[in-house]
């Protein structure tokens, strides 16, 4: 994948932080024959907006800005609902630790549901770093599909785990800000956080 960094186009360099940093989350195979549901869900306050998280027994299943009025629950009867729920205290705890700066690597497990081909685009989303970025051309040639750019589009639309697969980090060829789910405003605060702040190479 041609990705774009800090060293070769002068943008602000990132800080390593290597206590918190990983091999970075993975996506978790999820069994074909049954749907997974998530399991629990809760809501929390961050610089960009109120996020809802929902995890089910394998892992974090959605992460997206929160809606009012959100309708919140927990599957108790469920007899993995205690992972889920372990699942959402480490999303929140993380998610506070790259806001304060302190993480560029989540490790926290992702088991959204997807199309195989959604799940390949995802999968290349997560092997962007924190301070790097990329077209969807880039992401269509690491998934050896390069005449599959639109469809890149549409995946990284349907993406359901905001900012922890970094869809935010995929802009145009020209250099400009592409649509984003949850508004270009909030694009530009995370490109922000992360050190893409030289008008001269993304222009906002």
């Amino acid at each position: 994948m041609t990705i774009i960094n800090n060293t070769n186009t002068g943008l602000r360099p990132t800080q390593n932080h290597s206590s918190t940093q990983g091999a970075g989350s993975l996506l978790v195979s999820l069994p074909c024959k049954d749907k997974v549901v998530p399991l629990a869900s809760k809501t929390f306050a961050t610089p960009v907006g109120q996020l809802l998280i929902k995890a089910n027994q394998y892992g974090l299943s959605h992460l997206r800005l929160a809606e009012v009025e959100e309708v919140l629950w927990v599957d108790e009867s469920h007899p993995s609902h205690l992972e889920a729920l372990g699942y959402l205290s480490q999303t929140e705890l993380e998610l506070g630790e790259y806001f304060s700066g302190t993480r560029e690597t989540f490790s926290v497990s992702l088991a959204p549901q997807g199309t195989e081909f959604q799940r390949q685009v995802w999968q290349a989303l997560l092997e962007i770093k924190h301070g790097e970025y990329c077209s969807y051309s880039d992401i269509a040639q690491q998934i050896n599909r390069p005449k599959a750019v639109r469809a890149v589009g549409a995946a990284n639309g349907a993406n359901r785990i905001a900012i922890i697969i970094p869809c935010h980090r995929v802009i145009g060829k020209n250099g400009k800000l592409t649509g984003y789910a949850y508004g270009i405003e909030m694009k530009r605060q995370l490109l922000g956080l992360e050190g893409n702040v030289d008008q001269k190479t993304i222009m906002f």
